[in-house]
């Protein structure tokens, strides 16, 4: 993606079914979350809500959403947020995952990806922590995550 990725959100959800062909971009960018069918609910700087629904492909051996499903929606959820949110000129990489699993994953899945600080210019790059809440349909909370990112300055070529 790029620093226009929340101008292009902006743009393509207000088209009937904008927000799947959004989703259906992101993943053509970043083919492998496309295992998980996200659809983004919402983004702005310093938010991202991604769904995902309880389907067959994504359950583990006891018919749960599996674990690596969820930390797929995280990392999606933290790294669009994180394009959202950041200065232009700079540039992110997922650095780091912590993950805890807080009950059984069952039905559709809400991703809320919030920074747990203020994004900065720097000339050095730094760790940026983005916090990732999963929720079910009741609201529950079923997962929680801390993405670290590494933000740097963009090359110039």
């Amino acid at each position: 993606m790029s620093a226009s990725v929340l101008s292009l959100y902006r743009r393509i959800t207000r088209w009937p079914a904008g927000h799947w062909i959004f989703s259906r971009l992101v993943c053509l960018k970043a083919p492998y979350f496309a295992t998980i069918a996200p659809r983004f609910v919402a983004l702005e700087p310093g938010r991202c809500e991604v769904r995902i629904r309880d389907r067959r492909r994504v359950h583990n051996h006891i018919g749960s959403v599996h674990a690596i499903a969820l930390c797929n929606l995280a990392e999606l959820g933290a790294g669009v947020m994180t394009d959202a949110t950041i200065p232009a000129g700079m540039r992110w990489i997922p650095k780091g995952m912590s993950v805890e699993y807080l009950k059984k994953a069952e039905g559709t899945l809400y991703g809320i990806a919030t920074p747990e600080s203020a994004a900065r210019t720097s000339h050095d790059g730094y760790e940026w922590p983005v916090a990732v809440r999963v929720i079910d349909a009741a609201g529950e909370a079923v997962f929680r995550a801390r993405v670290m990112m590494w933000v740097s300055p963009r090359k110039r070529d």
